[in-house]
């Protein structure tokens, strides 16, 4: 029997490309995914609330937060890990939990990740562009008091991809050549 390993963990900003990467991923490797997204989304059933409910929940009570990520944590070591986990702080999990794994943080300037976003929900730009500056403020003011770290700090990454140029293919092209370069 195979023990399972992340490979790779993926994170970024909204809008940088980071789902569609990782969707590209394993559709080419054939691997399985973890998104931290989907643990928010089961522990809010779990709970029997909406995402909103839940999401306030999480603002006011910063161990439902803690919960949520030692939650992550343990599933990208346990034996059923998945391939890729994506998440703004799985780059950061997998080197404080010292998982031999590239870790990429998937760039991209405001402005080309406002339009990604503009597009995927259907939105204007100056609305993706101020929700995008709303939301990382909040993180950046929430992974500071919990763990006094922010997702972009450099440090846990072993790989920084600048996608602002990139379409969808080349992201996921450049990422491929790059795992099987360290094969």
């Amino acid at each position: 029997m195979g023990v399972s390993m992340v490979k790779i963990t993926v994170s970024g900003h909204p809008g940088s490309g980071t789902s569609t990467l990782v969707q590209g991923l394993c559709a080419r490797k054939g691997w399985s995914s973890l998104n931290g997204g989907d643990i928010f989304r089961e522990e809010a059933q779990r709970r029997g609330l909406t995402l909103a409910a839940f999401g306030e929940l999480c603002q006011q009570e910063l161990d439902v937060d803690r919960s949520l990520d030692a939650l992550l944590q343990e599933r990208m070591v346990g034996a059923d890990a998945a391939d890729v986990v994506e998440s703004r702080l799985a780059g950061w999990w997998a080197y404080k939990l010292n998982l031999p794994c590239v870790r990429l943080w998937l760039d991209g300037s405001d402005e080309e990740r406002a339009h990604r976003v503009a597009g995927r929900e259907g939105i204007t730009v100056a609305n993706a562009l101020a929700a995008n500056q709303r939301r990382n403020t909040v993180d950046h003011d929430r992974f500071q008091l919990l763990y006094g770290l922010l997702p972009h700090d450099p440090e846990p990454y072993t790989h920084v991809l600048d996608a602002t140029n990139l379409n969808a293919n080349e992201i996921l092209d450049h990422v491929v050549l790059l795992l099987e370069a360290l094969e």
